[in-house]
């Protein structure tokens, strides 16, 4: 299975996807349950929000923290495991700033295309607001809107979370 999960920030995108990979290890105990995090924390704000995400994951989850090279993360999982990948879109802003972001993308994008296991990938939703003035924020923008349509062709599930509440866009037929 593999299942995008999008959302704006504080929309319970991440929570949402936490529950959905337990329900899925609980069916399957025998299945390794990974969280993938990119975060960075690169100010106490940041430390803040990352230590309420550990706070809340049971110790059943093994973390990996992968800021770049989130292909080479995800083909090093089991194809018997469940990954959570969470976010796609602080990992981009990580690429763009490194400058490898055409390299990386087509190594995820083939990692997901590969992977035979379970893998939910959360990201922010940034194309409902403004055309954004500075070209980097739009090179942003453009970027996570053309990786979100790539990741969703490849996904039999693809929700958008609103207020906590997951709307699905795209299920298995």
């Amino acid at each position: 299975m593999k299942h995008l999960i999008l959302g704006g920030a504080r929309s319970g995108k991440s929570r949402y996807a936490e529950g959905v990979c337990s329900a899925l290890h609980q069916q399957h105990p025998e299945t390794e349950l990974i969280y993938i995090a990119t975060a960075t924390a690169d100010d106490s704000e940041m430390a803040k929000r990352i230590e309420q995400h550990q706070r809340r994951r049971g110790s059943e989850w093994q973390l990996r923290e992968c800021a770049v090279e989130l292909g080479t993360a995800l083909s090093a999982c089991h194809d018997q495991s469940i990954v959570l990948i969470d976010c796609l879109t602080l990992w981009l802003s990580n690429c763009l700033h490194r400058d490898c972001w055409p390299h990386q993308r087509a190594a995820l994008l083939n990692a997901v295309h590969a992977f035979e296991g379970t893998v939910i990938m959360v990201s922010n939703e940034v194309g409902g607001g403004i055309v954004p003035l500075g070209q980097l924020s739009r090179e942003f923008v453009d970027q996570s809107g053309w990786l979100h349509q790539s990741l969703a062709a490849q996904c039999s599930e693809v929700s958008l979370v609103v207020a906590g509440l997951p709307l699905s866009l795209k299920q298995p037929i």
